[in-house]
């Protein structure tokens, strides 16, 4: 479903990114091309109509903060809308301190013994993805306990048993007992006397039009009151997850969603319509086999490279763990378009600091079109930019053009360069400055403050 959404979002995410101007006339045109791309992906018409309504009305609406330039802004609500979809709500796009956002991804109580019920679909992964979860939450410093009451899938217990027996997790289960609501009563039993703090419960897979099992559902998550409830959906199922996650919802209140099949954030099927369906965050996602191969769910990458973009969650994180200190008057030159070739090598020395590589795949519109033999070159430019700069005089680092070419000859020698090293700085130099001139320097300034390069 999303191979499909990527490429219709991008195309349209390139009508903004290349127009000369932002009006009320291109938002309406990136807001059906956001719908066709949508619908397309068999994402739910009321959730497609919602998430347009909100993109148009804010990118209106809203006045972009100081230094940001109003196709950023309008990237930015994008990003905000697709995340609400998946149950983050657009601030998690926004802020910068990622490590609160994953201490909270889950909290459980010091004072009791906590539970999971796990439900999922039929041929979700469930029963893998509780051995999965019981690692994560293990590496996590929690003692583990869990519950198979999947009764009705022949060997179940036995393959749970199997999976945890890989890290060391404690498995109550009755194989001849069928009556999964005694076996969880028994089990919570059990474990109140062993030292475990949560208790993950294994459930049989069900659909939403099989009655018998969703009133047994029902009947465990009134027994258990549990703390969280997961929903296990597979990832390949497209849009038909948001009437089975919503039967789930009504029958079992849903905490969090759990993507499995996947090979990576770029793709999963079920994520827009399972998180949207129940209103739950999707918190991670299956990327393989092994038992250490479940990952903590990012909604920033998710979007970015569903839009091609990126991550710009991560590059504000880079600049603020850099703690790059804006220069006052190094900002009104670039602002006027009178930028010395120290402020343009200062950039480029920021940039290059949080690594071109990573500068590059997280600048929206440019993760596609940069190679990596050119940022290589591009670094060992720089090396040598460095020292032609410091062969400089004052004078010739406020205006280059006064080098003629017996003084560029002798900065050659001195810097232990090229000449055409020297001619290549001026030229690089000169390029941006007119690119300064041209757009007075507010795009610029735009990227810089937003991460915090100045």
């Amino acid at each position: 479903m999303l191979d499909s959404l990527k490429d219709n979002l991008r195309v349209a995410l390139k009508k903004i990114v290349g127009a000369s101007d932002v009006n009320e006339e291109l938002i309406n045109e990136l807001c059906k091309d956001l719908q066709r791309a949508l619908l397309a992906a068999d994402v739910n018409v009321r959730l497609v109509l919602q998430i347009t309504k909100n993109l148009k009305e804010r990118s209106l609406a809203e006045v972009p903060p100081k230094g940001l330039s109003k196709k950023d802004h309008i990237i930015t609500i994008l990003y905000g809308e697709l995340a609400s979809l998946l149950g983050y709500s657009g601030e998690v796009i926004r802020t910068i301190d990622r490590k609160k956002v994953e201490e909270n991804l889950l909290e459980f109580s010091s004072e009791k013994k906590n539970t999971i019920l796990m439900l999922g679909i039929q041929g979700s992964g469930k029963t893998t993805v509780v051995a999965k979860l019981a690692r994560w939450l293990s590496k996590h410093g929690y003692r583990i306990g869990v519950i198979g009451a999947d009764t009705w899938r022949p060997g179940a217990l036995t393959q749970l048993k199997m999976n945890c027996s890989k890290i060391n997790a404690q498995v109550y289960g009755e194989e001849e007992n069928k009556n999964a609501l005694e076996i969880v009563k028994n089990g919570l039993k059990f474990f109140e006397s062993q030292p475990v703090d949560i208790i993950i419960i294994d459930t049989a897979g069900r659909h939403k039009e099989e009655q018998g099992l969703l009133d047994e559902m029902k009947s465990i998550y009134s027994v258990v009151t549990p703390d969280q409830v997961f929903l296990v959906i597979d990832g390949t199922i497209g849009q038909q997850a948001y009437n089975q996650a919503k039967i789930f919802h009504e029958n079992a209140r849903i905490s969090g969603i759990i993507i499995t099949k996947l090979d990576g954030t770029a793709k999963g099927g079920g994520a827009i319509a399972a998180s949207s369906a129940t209103g739950a965050k999707v918190l991670f996602i299956g990327t393989g086999e092994r038992i250490d191969d479940l990952e903590q769910f990012s909604p920033t990458s998710f979007v970015g490279r569903l839009l091609g973009m990126g991550d710009i969650k991560a590059l504000l994180e880079m600049a603020r763990n850099l703690e790059i200190q804006s220069d006052e008057n190094q900002a009104k030159r670039l602002m006027s378009g009178k930028m010395t070739i120290e402020d343009f090598y200062s950039q480029m020395e920021n940039m290059g600091k949080m690594g071109f590589r990573n500068v590059i795949e997280n600048l929206p519109g440019l993760s596609n079109f940069v190679k990596d033999d050119h940022l290589d070159v591009l670094q060992q430019k720089m090396e040598k930019w460095r020292f032609i700069i410091q062969s400089f005089t004052a004078e010739e680092k406020r205006n280059p053009d006064v080098i003629h070419e017996s003084r560029r000859k002798r900065i050659a020698r001195g810097a232990g360069v090229m000449e055409h090293d020297v001619k290549d700085l001026i030229k690089q130099y000169n390029n941006s400055k007119t690119m300064m001139k041209q757009a007075k320097g507010r795009q610029m300034q735009g990227l810089m403050r937003r991460f915090g390069l100045g």
